[in-house]
C-alpha cells in the first residue's frame, strides 16, 4: 500500500467552456454523473428508488426520474453506533440509501453506490435491481487502515471498466482512500487486497485563500479513462490522475478559477463538487447545492463542462 505523494508543482487550469443548470431534481441534491451509451444519467443523495436521465440544452439540461425496486438492503458489517447514527441523519434529511456515486459498463448496468450502507445497487438495462455481494474482507482492510471509520465519510466515489470486471471505490475523508475490486467467476473479490492507498491530512482550500482554517483532504468521486484512474478531489478543486496499483498521484488539474468566478460562490459548505465524468474531449463536473442559491441567486444544481487539458488526460 503506498500513501499518495504531495504534488509539488501548481496544476494548470482548466478552462470552463460551459455550464449548465440541471431542472427537475428535487432539493438540488445531484451527487453522481456518469454516461452510459448516448445517455447522461445521474443521481440525488436525497432520492431512493431513482436514477436520473439527463436531457441536454442550450439554457439548462432536464432530469427525467427512472423509478426501480430494489429489495431491502443487506445488512451492513458497519458497527451498530455507526449505522444508527448514519439512520438517524437520513431520516431528517431523506435518502435513506444515500447514493453518492453512479457508474456504467459497456452491457448498459448502472451502479450506484449507497453510502450510508457501504453498499452497490446495480440497475440492469431493464430496470431491474439487485444489490451485489461485496466481499468481508473489503471492510475489514478498509476500517484497519483507518478508513470508514467516522459518521458521512464512508464511501464516496464509484466507478466500474467498461468490461464490469474491475471496480474502484473511494473513501471520502479522515482517512480518506482508493480500493478496488476484481470480478472472478461472477463475484466481487478482493485479489491480492482491496486497498490501493489510505491517506491523512489537512489543508486549506484555494476557495477561502483569507483564511487558516484547515479541513480533512477528500475524494468526491472517481472516472476511469482510456485504462487510467481520476479522482475527484474537492478540497483542493482539482481533478487527478492516479497509479492503478498504487493509487499514487500522478498529475492533476485545477478548477478553483471556474469555483472562484464572480457570482459563483456559495455559503459553506455548500456547492461542493459532488461527480465526475469525462472523456478525451473534456470534464464534466456535477455540483450538489443542496438547494442553496450562490452569489448570482441560481439554486439549481449546475453541471460545468472543462475542455480537456493540452496533450490529453494521459501526457506525462
Amino acid at each position: 500500500m503506498a500513501a499518495a505523494a504531495e504534488q509539488p508543482v501548481q496544476p494548470v487550469e482548466l478552462e470552463l467552456l460551459a455550464e449548465y443548470p440541471v431542472d427537475g431534481m428535487a432539493g438540488g441534491n445531484l451527487s453522481g454523473l456518469t454516461r452510459c451509451g448516448a445517455e447522461w444519467l445521474a443521481v440525488s443523495d436525497r432520492e431512493d428508488e431513482r436514477l436520473y436521465r439527463l436531457v441536454p440544452g442550450d439554457a439548462a439540461w432536464q432530469a427525467e426520474a427512472e423509478t426501480f425496486a430494489a429489495s431491502p438492503v443487506p445488512r451492513s458489517a458497519l458497527p451498530w453506533g455507526l449505522r444508527m447514527r448514519t439512520w438517524a441523519a437520513n431520516l431528517v434529511r431523506g435518502g435513506e440509501l444515500d447514493f453518492e456515486s453512479i457508474s456504467c459498463d459497456a452491457k448498459g448496468n448502472r451502479y450506484l453506490l449507497s453510502e450510508a450502507h457501504t453498499a452497490l445497487l446495480q440497475v440492469g438495462p431493464s430496470g431491474m435491481a439487485e444489490w451485489l455481494a461485496l466481499p468481508d474482507e473489503l471492510l475489514r482492510q478498509a476500517r484497519a487502515s483507518g478508513m470508514l471509520l467516522r459518521h458521512n465519510a464512508l464511501l464516496e466515489g464509484l466507478v466500474v471498466d467498461q468490461a464490469g470486471e474491475r471496480l474502484w471505490l473511494a473513501a471520502e475523508r479522515e482517512r480518506r482512500g482508493l480500493l478496488v475490486l476484481h470480478k472472478d467467476k461472477g463475484r466481487w473479490r478482493c485479489t491480492g487486497g482491496c486497498i490501493l492507498m489510505s491517506e491523512a491530512g489537512q489543508l486549506r482550500s484555494p476557495l477561502t485563500p483569507q483564511s487558516d482554517q484547515r479541513h480533512p483532504r477528500s475524494f468526491g468521486d472517481l472516472a476511469f479513462h482510456d485504462g487510467r484512474l481520476f479522482t475527484l478531489e474537492r478540497l483542493e478543486q482539482r481533478i487527478c490522475r492516479r497509479d492503478l496499483t498504487t493509487g499514487a498521484e500522478q498529475k492533476c488539474w485545477s478548477f478553483s478559477a471556474a469555483a472562484l468566478a464572480d457570482g459563483r460562490s456559495y455559503p459553506e459548505p455548500y456547492g461542493n463538487a459532488e461527480a465526475l465524468w469525462l472523456d478525451k474531449d473534456g470534464a464534466w463536473l456535477g455540483l450538489d447545492n443542496n438547494d442553496q442559491a450562490r452569489a448570482d441567486g441560481e439554486s439549481r444544481p449546475l453541471l460545468w463542462h472543462f475542455k480537456a487539458p493540452a496533450g490529453g488526460w494521459s501526457a506525462p
